[in-house]
């Protein structure tokens, strides 16, 4: 929508808009009768630090994936950070990523050490400091040798691998990087409930799990043709077995680069959390609103960046609901304070993670900005807002708001553009009827009361306001 003279009205925000830019909705597929798991949606968007940032920046450097290490002396460094500066605001978790060697070390087959650090001994060091731990691994990635004998059956991890018996989608692809495990083999389910026993033993709260669309049909946007594809109902198949083992040893999930197709059926159903955006990689602006913007593709990644992507799957979000992951943040590649309040806001406004990757040498003075308690506590309360429309292309889209459970209610007014907007909101256009107190949660100010906010947005900027009776 163009704009006139830096001003927004709410009668323009709620006129109508152009066509979307190729605003396309994943396909539609029968699926078989799958296992039933119940309560799934049972905890609360997590908050806390990735090693994601270290990873990337060895990577971008030239250090080979083989040769990437995280030492215990350095882990001590990053978990003495986490529990002085971040835990006390609720980040209550480390989490490994990618890129260092993921190891299986002992007999059980499945990962025991991240690079040469003991998964073991890392969950020991976080415990000491009242830090939960956890691991990137996916419970369809085979570690172990193929002689490997799953538990509680007389079945190997040899028989989890394709063995030519059944129709696959890319007959004469090669699987790039992974070995997986084949829902529908012998042995996958048990194998599966394994991994989950493994980490739970291990004292692990949180898996993250990549790579998903390589299953489902091997293929990548970005990339082309990476695997076999087993396809949509063994793909069901294998996240209803993952749903059943996590519910059952108390783990929470986190599903990554997954296709979404049929409106995120399947993942909805099954997982915690899903990520909704590609990956932050650089991170800063671009990755949080600017990167293809105004853009939606019918497979993974689905969306560029995070505001696209919030808006775009926000339906399928809420209390009660799978929770919505806009990926990694790296404050420190933000280049204004506003754009900094930006990214945290719209993570916490759509009920996702804060999910910090700035490491302890590389986060200046950008601490604040994670620990903002009137933010937080919309996590801790389980907020999930909506934006006033999920089209791409539309202005509502950065008017957000949505209702505590003690029945105040938070409004988020952003600006992407790159001059300053004034916007004007009547409540009662929102559904909140009537007049209410204003407190601004950033500067931490009560701006009387009223029925509607007029405010001056910076550019890239927002205004997050609770109302009170």
């Amino acid at each position: 929508m163009t704009m006139t003279t830096g001003a927004l009205s709410l009668l323009m925000l709620l006129s109508s808009c152009s066509e979307e830019i190729e605003m396309r909705r994943p396909p539609v597929y029968e699926l078989p009768e799958l296992p039933v798991v119940e309560d799934v949606h049972v905890y609360k968007a997590p908050l806390y630090w990735s090693v994601y940032e270290y990873c990337y920046e060895q990577e971008q450097n030239g250090v080979s994936n083989s040769d990437m290490d995280i030492t215990p002396e350095e882990w001590d460094k990053i978990i003495d950070w986490v529990a002085r500066d971040l835990k006390p605001y609720g980040y209550d978790m480390v989490c490994t990523d990618g890129f260092i060697p993921m190891l299986a070390n002992d007999a059980s087959g499945y990962m025991t050490h991240y690079g040469s650090m003991s998964l073991k001994d890392l969950v020991a060091k976080c415990k000491a400091k009242g830090l939960k731990v956890g691991v990137y691994d996916n419970p369809l990635w085979i570690h172990g040798p193929r002689e490997t004998k799953i538990e509680g059956t007389d079945y190997t991890f040899g028989n989890l691998y394709y063995n030519h018996d059944r129709e696959i989608m890319n007959p004469s692809a090669e699987n790039m990087w992974f070995n997986w495990v084949v829902a529908e083999n012998p042995g996958a389910r048990e194998y599966i409930d394994g991994f989950f026993k493994h980490y739970a033993e291990l004292g692990i709260d949180y898996i993250r799990m990549d790579f998903l669309s390589w299953y489902e049909d091997g293929k990548d946007r970005n990339i082309g043709v990476v695997g076999h594809g087993y396809g949509r109902e063994s793909y069901a198949r294998a996240l209803s077995y993952i749903a059943e083992s996590a519910k059952k040893y108390g783990i929470f999930t986190s599903l990554v680069m997954p296709h979404l197709n049929n409106d995120a059926e399947v993942e909805a159903r099954y997982g915690n959390m899903v990520r909704i955006v590609a990956d932050t990689a650089v991170g800063g602006w671009w990755h949080c609103s600017q990167a293809d913007k105004g853009k939606s593709y019918a497979n993974w990644p689905n969306c560029m960046n995070m505001f696209d992507g919030f808006t775009y799957w926000s339906h399928i979000s809420g209390r009660g609901k799978v929770i919505l992951d806009g990926d990694f943040i790296r404050l420190n590649k933000f280049d204004t304070d506003a754009e900094k309040e930006t990214v945290v806001s719209l993570q916490l406004m759509a009920g996702g993670p804060v999910t910090v990757s700035d490491q302890y040498y590389t986060i200046g003075d950008n601490l604040k900005f994670y620990t903002n308690t009137e933010m937080l506590a919309l996590n801790t309360d389980r907020f999930v807002g909506k934006p006033l429309s999920d089209k791409l292309n539309d202005a509502n889209n950065q008017i957000w708001y949505g209702e505590m459970s003690d029945g105040s209610h938070v409004i988020g007014l952003f600006n992407r553009d790159d001059s300053p907007k004034s916007v004007s909101v009547k409540f009662s256009d929102l559904g909140i009827q009537g007049e209410w107190k204003m407190r601004d949660l950033w500067k931490h100010a009560d701006e009387g009361s009223g029925t509607g906010i007029t405010a001056s947005i910076a550019p890239h900027g927002c205004k997050i306001v609770k109302l009170t009776k």
